[in-house]
């Protein structure tokens, strides 16, 4: 199957009331902030959106994407492939839209002045928040793995006289 460019900015509205569904990629020259994020980024961005309504007449987006990127483990200072995967749900924000009446899954979105939103900016943001807080190696592929390590002793906690010692005596009397 032959893999299509994604566009840059879409029309959510649009989309849903076509229930269209986009399968197709997204450039790695176009992810420049994932880029930055990572050691590297190796491929495009397998990304597979629907356009929809859903029982509560909301537009929404739903979508996943897929992408290959390098990044350095934090126990062994090697670079390693990691598989960066996000899905998510996106509805339109609009004036009568209530925030707190949006269901939780949803994660609201505003509209540019033709109401359009970025689809690409959108998709990094997403690769972005699924990339691990502190990137390791799975502990039996890391080199260091196995060893076990510690930075320093932790000295015992000094032993205060209980404050209410007194009070003890005195009930013992």
């Amino acid at each position: 199957m032959q893999k299509v460019k994604l566009p840059v900015k879409v029309d959510p509205v649009r989309n849903a009331l076509k229930l269209l569904d986009y399968v197709g990629i997204v450039e790695k020259s176009q992810m420049p902030r994932l880029e930055a994020s990572t050691a590297g980024l190796q491929s495009d961005v397998d990304v597979s959106l629907h356009f929809g309504k859903d029982v509560q007449k909301l537009t929404v987006m739903k979508g996943t994407a897929h992408a290959k990127v390098d990044l350095v483990c934090q126990r062994c200072g090697d670079t390693f492939e990691h598989l960066c995967e996000a899905d998510f749900i996106y509805t339109p924000l609009f004036e009568k839209t209530n925030e707190e009446e949006l269901p939780e899954a949803y994660e609201p979105i505003e509209l540019d002045e033709n109401g359009e939103i970025d689809l690409h900016q959108i998709l990094e943001d997403e690769l972005i928040l699924s990339l691990p807080q502190v990137a390791m190696h799975p502990v039996d592929a890391c080199p260091r793995g196995n060893m076990e390590m510690t930075w320093g002793d932790i000295e015992p906690a000094d032993e205060r006289p209980n404050p209410f010692a007194v009070l003890e005596e005195l009930k013992r009397k």
